[in-house]
């Protein structure tokens, strides 16, 4: 008598990794940050409106500079569909920034489109989130980098002339953000 083979669901093992992975965004410590090969193939890309790389040692990079760039930045998952080897999540992304109204808490919305290799491991990960609504429109002086984004780009604009402040600092500190 031969005995029964048991053929794991793959959705179910799928599910299981996503809820993992969920996890470790909603928890997610400057420590931990390590553990992102647990959960990312080594050649995964990544691409947010700020950055776009591809490999481990890129994506550890930007999550640690959130940490340092930002006081308690943390992610709550609001949402999430999988469907094969893909999932969208959506999220909330609360944060201050260190540098700049620190007792100021903020919120971005955002969207996550995860693709999952054969060994389970995220492959692409591409964040989507509207930069002019989360970002300018939030902090009119950055607005001053683009007066089109934002009904406060040229107030901002003005202000900064008349200050004699260079944009072009402001753009870099707009790019380390996220």
């Amino acid at each position: 008598m031969s005995t029964p083979t048991f053929t794991p669901d793959p959705q179910a093992q799928r599910s299981a990794e996503l809820a993992a992975l969920v996890h470790w965004f909603e928890t997610i410590t400057p420590a931990s940050v390590a553990d992102l090969p647990k959960f990312y193939a080594s050649n995964a890309y990544f691409k947010d409106p700020f950055n776009e790389v591809r490999g481990l040692a890129p994506m550890e990079a930007i999550f640690s500079h959130m940490f340092v760039a930002m006081h308690a930045p943390r992610f709550v998952v609001t949402g999430q569909v999988l469907q094969g080897n893909q999932a969208f999540l959506t999220w909330d992304f609360h944060f201050a920034f260190r540098s700049f109204q620190p007792q100021t808490q903020r919120l971005i919305a955002g969207t996550t489109h995860l693709v999952f290799d054969g060994d389970g491991k995220v492959a692409i990960h591409r964040d989507y989130w509207d930069v002019a609504e989360e970002l300018y429109e939030k902090l009119p002086l950055l607005a001053a980098s683009d007066p089109k984004q934002s009904k406060y780009g040229k107030l901002a604009a003005s202000a900064f002339a008349a200050g004699g402040v260079q944009l072009e600092g402001l753009l870099s500190l707009t790019c380390c953000i996220i």
